[in-house]
């Protein structure tokens, strides 16, 4: 994999919320990326967030693709879009930076992880909250004892209903509870219990009227028998957080998955005797982390490893498989 000097020179393809919100003040904080060129199916729309970070607007995906002072690109399009516009990126030898889920179907990810591979480019899905240190952390106390022998994991992240017209009540574009919340937990029972997941059993309800699923729930197995309690849904009272319970104790985190720069992170630690304890972390900024990762990644010519996203986009399909027929 080729090697690109500072600064690497992003494109965005789409001007989505977390794109004017989060992502491109990371990058235009970084002094090893620049952004050069924001896309838009709306010249009005690219022309405005592009004066903000004094680039080029551009009038549609392809032309911003066929540009070569655009080494990389970041992909905040709709779920349903992404297979479509990671490819053409890939294939255009763009790195690409993509919004969860990377696609909408393993076997999409898959083809997708493999040609980044072949033509020797980064592809990295944006799952950041796996950059946050706070969890390793809690991987750190779970392998040193802190609770005894794991038992049970539970994590949950709902949000209050959105207005009807909100793409994650839109099917064809790839909606759902399941894929915009239900992501989170079951990356994060990947990143605290590993990769050898099974799906015991899943159930999706579609809200009134709604043609996705607005809540749902699935329960996963370790091949040692923790189970993993997961439940998601876009018409709650807001909810984010995880729990792990083992024979002596448990660890409870709140504001898990999406906490802000300058929090500092709470870990409720629970002992067998009664006694409760509160460890109090340092904030850490888990989107500045992960575009740093990315960027890092293109300038050293050094792939992020995939297996990650390909268990968790597995487990996505599993689930809707199991719900499907239960």
């Amino acid at each position: 994999m080729r090697k690109l000097p500072a600064p690497v020179r992003i494109g965005v393809l789409g001007c989505a919320e977390i794109a004017r919100r989060r992502i491109l003040p990371a990058f235009d904080a970084l002094p090893d990326a620049r952004i050069t060129a924001v896309a838009s199916r709306s010249a009005d729309k690219a022309a405005g967030l592009a004066r903000q970070y004094g680039c080029l607007p551009v009038h549609g995906y392809e032309e911003l693709l066929e540009r070569d002072d655009v080494d990389a690109v970041y992909v905040p399009l709709p779920a349903a879009l992404h297979a479509e516009w990671v490819e053409a990126a890939l294939k255009a030898g763009k790195h690409v930076l993509a919004e969860k889920p990377l696609t909408t179907e393993l076997r999409s990810t898959h083809t997708l992880l493999a040609l980044a591979r072949d033509l020797g480019l980064v592809l990295m899905e944006n799952m950041m909250f796996v950059h946050h240190s706070q969890h390793e952390t809690v991987r750190a106390m779970v392998r040193d004892g802190v609770i005894g022998e794991l038992r049970d994991f539970q994590a949950s992240f709902a949000i209050p209903a959105l207005p009807d017209s909100d793409i994650r009540y839109n099917a064809a574009l790839g909606g759902g509870a399941l894929r915009e919340l239900g992501i989170y937990p079951i990356r994060a029972a990947v990143h605290l219990l590993g990769g050898e997941l099974e799906v015991v059993g899943a159930v999706l309800t579609a809200g009134a009227g709604r043609s996705v699923e607005t809540s749902g729930a699935a329960l996963l197995r370790t091949p040692q028998g923790v189970t993993a309690q997961l439940t998601f849904g876009l018409d709650h009272a807001y909810g984010c957080r995880y729990q792990l319970w083992g024979s002596e104790g448990r660890i409870t985190l709140d504001r898990a998955f999406t906490p802000p720069a300058d929090h500092r992170p709470v870990l409720v630690v629970e002992h067998r005797s009664g006694g409760k304890e509160e460890r109090v972390l340092e904030a850490d900024d888990q989107v500045g982390k992960a575009v740093a990762r990315f960027v890092a990644a293109v300038r050293n010519g050094s792939a992020p490893a995939d297996e990650d996203c390909l268990q968790h986009a597995a487990l996505l399909d599993e689930v809707y498989r199991v719900a499907r027929t239960t």
